[in-house]
């Protein structure tokens, strides 16, 4: 299904479509080796009501409407959070201390064709073939990175109860992408809204961080974990959803969940600029397919919003 009240993009939309996947990439940096300093619900907890406390202003200056909505569509409200914030935080931290980061890319890489499912199946939406065969390219470049270059080691990866949570954030966050077209979402000003799904996003976390902390889950103890906690707020948080929300806006969910496939390339250049990682030729092979898939599938997915 075409969706007509879509605005055509602009540069700006497009730029800010690329750095989607740069702010979402951003929690790799920040939250490497926090996971084993700070349990997994706490951390997402953290990281949600942080963003909440700095969006406070703007949920208070759009309050009237903030409130009409969480009043009339509270369970959409709540469900917003514990799709985008608790599963897709708390979830995916979780998951990340039984599986391998190797997996959990190759796995939340697939929430965009989710996307295409749910609302092939759920909104009568026709698939292009430019979209799909956009999608298989930049898939292939996110197996190509994920192993190394060699095809044989997707065969020798081992599943697990991790790679299972991970599958479910994937399947949360294309949920989370179609539901932020709901008309009802428009009558707020985007950082309000943005505020008051952070704040839904805090309350579903909080009894599970709770639970953790009583049991005796570890907590932000030195300077650094604060730090890549801030980091996770105002980059992570702020900055990705704000202008993942956005992304929506213009392009659509389908094409908005495109911009996952380039976080692994992106995230291995922070990496290797950051981290002092090693760059490797199929890290280049991967980039590469990733890029030109995510192209086709984008020019595929806008003639479809803007047709």
């Amino acid at each position: 299904m075409s969706s007509s009240n879509s605005p055509i993009p602009r540069p700006v939309d497009w730029l800010i479509f690329l750095l989607v996947p740069v702010f979402f990439s951003t929690n790799i940096i920040f939250g490497r080796g926090i996971i084993g300093d700070v349990a997994p619900y706490t951390t997402a907890f953290l990281r949600w009501a942080g963003s909440t406390l700095v969006m406070l202003p703007f949920i208070y200056a759009d309050r009237q409407a903030a409130f009409t909505f969480t009043r009339r569509h509270f369970w959409l409200w709540l469900l917003l959070g514990a799709l985008g914030m608790g599963i897709c935080g708390g979830v995916v931290y979780w998951s990340l201390t039984y599986t391998t980061a190797a997996n959990g890319t190759l796995i939340y890489t697939t929430s965009p064709l989710f996307i295409i499912m749910f609302q092939w199946l759920f909104a009568r939406r026709a698939i292009g073939a430019l979209e799909l065969a956009g999608m298989a390219v930049a898939f292939s470049g996110v197996i190509a990175i994920v192993v190394r270059g060699d095809p044989s080691a997707l065969l020798a990866m081992q599943f697990n109860i991790g790679d299972f949570g991970i599958l479910i954030a994937a399947i949360a966050f294309a949920v989370y992408s179609i539901l932020l077209k709901n008309p009802a979402l428009q009558a707020l000003r985007p950082m309000a809204l943005f505020g008051i799904i952070a704040l839904a996003g805090a309350i579903v976390l909080l009894p599970p961080s709770a639970i953790e902390f009583f049991n005796g889950g570890a907590v932000p103890d030195t300077a650094i974990d604060w730090w890549k906690i801030a980091g996770m707020v105002a980059f992570a948080s702020l900055a990705a959803f704000f202008c993942f929300q956005h992304v929506v806006r213009v392009f659509g969910p389908a094409t908005a969940g495109v911009t996952l496939y380039l976080m692994p390339p992106f995230s291995i250049i922070m990496a290797v600029i950051f981290l002092d990682e090693a760059f490797e030729p199929y890290h280049a092979a991967g980039i590469v397919l990733v890029l030109g898939g995510v192209i086709l599938a984008s020019r595929g997915g806008t003639r479809r919003n803007t047709g």
